[in-house]
This record gives C-alpha cells, sequence and structure tokens, in this order.
C-alpha cells in the first residue's frame, strides 16, 4: 500500500510539473518580426521604425499620386505625410502571405487629415524582409 501511494504521489507531482511548464511555455512572448515592426510603427506615425525596413527603391503611392523613390527620399515623403496627418489609430483589417515569403498588410488608418486605407508590402530580399511598397488611399 505504501508502494502505491509513492508511485501515486510521484505521479501526481510530475503532473503538476508538467501542467506548470507547459503553461509557463504559453505565456512566453513571441518575437515581433518585420511585419509586427511595421504595423506598430504605422499606428504610431514612426517613420524611422518604417526606415529600418525600407528598401532600396520605395513606391509610395499616396491619395492616387503614385512614385518611386530612393530611400531617403521615401523617409522624407513619409516624414512630410505623418507630419500632415498625425496618426490617432490603426487597425489592420487583412494580412496575408505571398510567394517567395513576402507578406502584405491592409487596414484603416484614422489620421488627423481624414482616413486612409493603408496597404504595405513586404518581400523576402536576401536574409531579411524590406518593405518596398506603401500606400495611403482616402477613405
Amino acid at each position: 500500500m505504501k508502494k502505491l501511494m509513492y508511485v501515486l504521489g510521484v505521479v501526481l507531482f510530475g503532473g503538476i510539473i508538467t501542467a506548470f511548464t507547459l503553461s509557463a511555455a504559453t505565456l512566453k512572448p513571441t518575437a515581433a518580426g518585420p511585419f509586427e515592426d511595421v504595423v506598430s510603427s504605422i499606428k504610431q506615425g514612426d517613420v524611422s521604425g518604417l526606415s529600418r525596413y525600407l528598401d532600396n527603391t520605395v513606391e509610395i503611392n499616396i491619395s492616387g499620386k503614385s512614385n518611386s523613390y530612393s530611400k531617403s527620399q521615401a523617409e522624407i515623403i513619409l516624414k512630410d505625410f505623418f507630419a500632415k496627418n498625425q496618426v490617432k489609430s490603426f487597425e489592420l483589417i487583412h494580412q496575408g502571405e505571398g510567394g517567395g515569403g513576402s507578406r502584405f498588410g491592409i487596414g484603416n488608418m484614422g489620421t488627423s487629415g481624414g482616413t486612409f486605407r493603408t496597404s504595405f508590402f513586404l518581400q523576402k530580399k536576401g536574409g531579411s524582409m524590406v518593405l518596398n511598397e506603401l500606400r495611403f488611399e482616402n477613405k
């Protein structure tokens, strides 16, 4: 009888330890990646956060005016846009993956200058993800 109680105690103790280990593993924060960083930067109107991922050439479309810019030009365009349109909210409404590891996001951004349908495209280049297109379309 003592052996049975001992075995049950060990099994119960092992089960409790396993349960705590598994629940602690699910609480660990996942590392944010480029996609999450871009979403966060858009929410904050943070151009320096976006510029970390800008490709050497970036297509930017603002209210139907589209052009390709160098990385440094794109930073200036984005600084001007966010200075005129302070972000109040951003809700990601759709995201997806394309071929070759590319990702995209589409959302609604509320700003001091109005609401914009915002989309962005990240493409795998070398060993990293680069932001090669940003669109801010009036809603």
